[in-house]
């Protein structure tokens, strides 16, 4: 391989990275019933947090989803999914108490975490899956 040919593949890594990072927002994407299926098998990691307006603890954990999208970004993609608009995907997966974050990978359920739990619990459930 000549010194051009190492030059175009560093460049072309450095381009995927770029791409695939641009697939991950800085901030959770909003799920429905129609599209959860398609949303929790595009991506390796997916999390999504299952909310409601009027739950109080699910607004405390809101800007620590918000958080974890801007510094996961490019690792694990996150998605809300509002249990009151979206009742299918809710008891497919028997959510029964929120906030609950449904975590895929490869578009299998992996784990779940249930209730306002601290930002630093949920990397510490993340970390074997990334």
């Amino acid at each position: 391989m000549d010194e051009i040919d190492m030059i175009r593949q560093r460049k072309m890594e450095g381009l995927k990275k770029e791409l695939e990072k641009r697939e991950y927002p800085a901030e959770p994407l909003e799920v429905t019933d129609a599209a959860f299926d398609e949303f929790t098998a595009r991506h390796t990691l997916v999390v999504v947090d299952c909310w409601a307006q009027w739950c109080g603890p699910c607004r405390m954990l809101s800007p620590v989803i918000d958080e974890l999208a801007t510094e996961l970004r490019g690792k694990v993609i996150f998605g809300k999914l509002n249990v009151d608009h979206n009742k299918g995907t809710a008891m497919r997966f028997a959510i029964t108490s929120i906030p609950a974050l449904l975590v895929f990978r490869d578009g299998k359920l992996a784990d779940r975490i249930v209730g306002a739990v601290p930002k630093q619990k949920i990397i510490q459930r993340l970390q074997p899956l990334m």
